[in-house]
């Protein structure tokens, strides 16, 4: 594998966008990996990784998909941080099964990167302004020292808006929730909106 090439983690098409653009201005091949088994429902998943394909064709940029949906097997991996509160009382912005849901993609990227002689890997993770990068990061490290690999990090969030503009240019489907069926009820839940406005104003949070 050329050390020019590294592989890159796509949640989806349109967070791709800018984390390739500037990866390729900075000298730097990335190939995709598709590997989301938290997306609901199972059309969502499907338009995910039809639009990630669709992205990787018009960018000419290889893509590696990973095409078996998991939900079942997401689900059995955070129930046990689910409470009645979670979707309400959550610390910094994030939930605990946030953190599983990170390891998980992370810990498939770094595996298929040493498996596939990559000697560097990143996600599109670190381009969305409402995941915990701190998080990702530190977990992101411990697995680059497990497999034996690097790990490469950029705060994406830079080219936020420039993005948004690529992917609206190229007429990629965009998503309106982070992808689990947790997040899509905190997303369209004006019920929770109310519950979390309230909590928030107590300070409980803290």
């Amino acid at each position: 594998m050329s050390n020019n090439k590294i592989l890159i983690h796509m949640c989806c098409g349109p967070c791709s966008c800018y984390p390739v653009k500037k990866l390729r201005a900075d000298g730097i091949e990335p190939v995709g990996f598709f590997f989301n088994p938290n997306i609901h429902p199972y059309q969502e998943w499907l338009q995910r990784l039809k639009t990630a394909k669709e992205f990787a064709q018009k960018v000419s940029m290889e893509i590696h998909v990973h095409e078996h949906y998991q939900l079942r097997d997401f689900l059995k991996r955070v129930i046990n941080v689910i409470s009645d509160e979670d979707s309400i009382k959550f610390k910094d912005g994030h939930h605990a099964r946030c953190k599983i849901c990170y390891s998980w993609r992370i810990y498939e990227t770094a595996k298929f990167a040493a498996e596939n002689n990559f000697e560097l890997f990143t996600s599109t993770l670190f381009y969305s302004i409402y995941q915990n990068h701190e998080l990702m990061k530190s977990t992101a490290e411990t697995f680059a020292k497990q497999f034996g690999i690097k790990f490469y990090y950029e705060d994406f969030r830079t080219g936020w808006q420039e993005g948004i503009d690529i992917s609206h240019e190229l007429e990629l489907y965009r998503q309106n929730y982070c992808g689990c069926i947790f997040s899509e009820e905190e997303r369209f839940s004006k019920d929770i909106r109310k519950q979390r406005k309230k909590f928030f104003k107590s300070g409980d949070y803290a």
